[in-house]
């Protein structure tokens, strides 16, 4: 599961970068383990966990805490079994399985690693094959259909859709694909719970993503008050002069 993004979309590929992520991956065992000992060591390394990044790696090799949200077992064949892990971004499943291997006392490696999930894009829902995509460029070019094109093109909105999201009035789309800041005023809905420093995407009224940026506020605190930055923009989506900018009188 690789997300490509075209166009303006590719500004909201850090978003993906920084999701949660999910494998099938196959972790043989040097020797045979005691199912019940298996199924147990597992359990530890459930939730928070320390990991030190191997020594082939693109990031500095300093001890750092993940979180992995599921660790499955699919099937047992050994020496070999199958897991599904749901992981932080930046967790190296590589490394996690040496750990079991070593907290078992046996030993372990990867075998086989398929990524089946990155933030809302999951494999039996979003994936398609480069043969599939370039049938349907094909179908679009030759009979002016693109309606297989965009089943395989899903909105730019989408990647996105796992951040809290925040409603903005025509007037402060404008203002803010200028580089402008959403002020309270300008916000007619969000999310309801929204933390002060979180990622978020705002909207349009139609549902269209205008730019992502930080909150300033808690949602309490923006329903609450009357003036004051709701969200800092850091990063503009939509192309000027789409929102006509309020004209004053």
């Amino acid at each position: 599961m690789l997300p490509v993004a075209l166009e303006n979309a590719s500004k909201m590929l850090k978003y993906l970068t920084l999701s949660t992520k999910a494998y099938i991956t196959v972790m043989q065992l040097h020797k045979k383990v005691d199912k019940g000992r298996l199924m147990e060591v597992i359990k530890e390394f459930t939730g928070r966990i320390y990991q030190k990044p191997p020594v082939r790696s693109s990031v500095k090799r300093a001890l750092r805490t993940k979180t992995i949200y599921e660790l499955e077992v699919l099937e047992i064949n050994y020496p070999c079994v199958l897991l599904k892990i749901t992981c932080e971004h930046g967790t190296y499943v590589r490394k996690l399985i040496h750990d079991i291997g070593e907290v078992l006392g046996v030993g372990a490696h990867m075998r086989e690693l398929r990524r089946v999930r990155t933030g809302p894009f999951k494999e039996d829902k979003s994936l398609v094959t480069m043969h599939q995509l370039s049938e349907a460029v094909y179908i679009y070019k030759e009979l002016n259909d693109e309606s297989t094109l965009k089943k395989y093109i899903m909105p730019g909105e989408y990647m996105v859709s796992h951040l809290p999201k925040i409603v903005a009035t025509d007037s402060a789309v404008a203002s803010i694909t200028y580089g402008a800041d959403l002020a309270i005023p300008g916000v007619v809905a969000l999310h309801e719970k929204i933390r002060k420093g979180d990622d978020v995407a705002i909207f349009t009224l139609k549902g269209e993503i205008v730019a992502t940026g930080i909150a300033q506020k808690h949602t309490e605190e923006v329903l609450e008050s009357k003036k004051g930055i709701a969200v800092k923009t850091k990063r503009v989506i939509m192309e000027r002069k789409i929102y006509p900018r309020k004209t004053r009188i």
